[in-house]
């Protein structure tokens, strides 16, 4: 049975808390306001949320933030368009103290029902399609697939609501990972299918020792974890030009902090496939060198374009390092895999012990 979360409890007690308040102003506020019932004069204040600003893509660290912002919007929407439900709400905040105290304590409660998705990071829509593989058996993995006109999309209307962290273990036993251009899921039943179908069909395929070896520590990283389901992905094999048919890179492994969402790129470059020169017997040194560089030049421009297109920034490892993947793996990739929430993130076990 899953361990409840003591911030969650704590936050729901103080939802509680401020639901018992607002009972209690309620009588003086209907009376004063003139609204009919507790249902109106809710729908009155909560139906303006996505009015007065945009809760699908800011991210709110705070139930100050969220009332600033919406005390913002209805004073700039009460000047431009002067609705009655805008001059309604402005008119009863002068005139009621009661409504006033009770309007302020409904907009924290609002914020801290959906703290979650309103104080996470949430991705770009150009990076919440990833897709990966080899020619012919390459699969996409999005937040909120939906099969639209022969093509996968995500409902960009509920990503914010997603309710795992982006690009975890958790990300993608929910998802599952899409076939491109028909309407199939590749689901998986449990953590072990995932992680027997990561190794063995999506990382195999590549035909490198050294990837199949982080693979399997990666897999072990993730069984022994307290939480599995929040470890952050290693996505093998990430297509540079997504599903275009004209190949042009493949990043070894991705890996997408799931809080800030900042990504990092790891490449496997032992010098045997990424280095080594044959058939130079009948070149000049000139030319062995041109044909070197050459090859330096392709492997740098391609980090560069990572970057530059897709914001990832890129480890290298090379034969020194691949000669123990076990180490590499604890040294330098399990501690990305440690993601920890900002410490900028609300306590509301703090708040709740000195809430007066």
């Amino acid at each position: 049975m899953a361990k409840r979360d003591p911030e969650k409890s704590a936050r729901n007690r103080i939802i509680g808390k401020i639901k018992d308040e607002l009972r209690a102003l309620l009588p003086t506020v209907l009376a004063e306001t003139g609204a009919i019932s507790e249902e109106s004069l809710n729908a009155k204040i909560g139906s303006k949320h996505d009015e007065f600003f945009d809760l699908k893509n800011e991210v709110i660290l705070s139930q100050d933030e969220f009332t600033n912002k919406w005390l913002r919007g209805l004073k700039a929407a009460a000047t431009t368009h002067g609705s009655d439900a805008y001059t309604w709400i402005l008119g009863n905040i002068k005139n009621s103290a009661s409504f006033k105290k009770y309007l302020l304590l409904f907009l924290k409660r609002s914020y801290l029902k959906r703290f979650d998705e309103l104080s996470k990071n949430r991705p770009k829509s150009s990076d919440s399609v990833l897709w990966i593989g080899q020619e012919n058996a390459n699969y996409g993995l999005l937040v909120t697939p939906r099969f639209v006109g022969g093509e996968w999309e995500n409902d960009k209307s509920e990503i914010r609501k997603f309710d795992h962290g982006y690009w975890t273990i958790g990300h993608v036993l929910k998802t599952g990972l899409v076939i491109p251009g028909k309407n199939k899921i590749f689901k998986f039943n449990d953590l072990e299918q995932y992680l027997l179908f990561f190794t063995d069909t999506l990382v195999r395929n590549s035909g490198s020792g050294y990837e199949y070896a982080i693979a399997e520590q990666y897999a072990d990283f993730v069984r022994e974890s307290e939480n599995p389901l929040d470890v952050p992905l290693l996505i093998p094999e990430f297509r540079y030009r997504g599903l275009e048919k004209k190949h042009k890179y493949r990043l070894d492994f991705l890996l997408i902090n799931p809080y800030t969402l900042n990504r990092y790129g790891i490449e496997l470059s032992p010098w045997s496939t990424h280095g080594y020169l044959s058939k130079t017997k009948e070149l000049t040194q000139k030319k062995i060198n041109e044909v070197a560089q050459g090859n330096f030049e392709k492997e740098t421009k391609k980090l560069r374009d990572y970057f530059k297109t897709h914001g990832i920034y890129t480890l290298i490892y090379t034969d020194e390092q691949l000669a123990d993947c076990v180490s590499l793996f604890s040294n330098d990739i399990a501690p990305l895999l440690k993601a920890e929430k900002p410490s900028n993130q609300l306590s509301f076990q703090i708040m709740e012990e000195f809430d007066d």
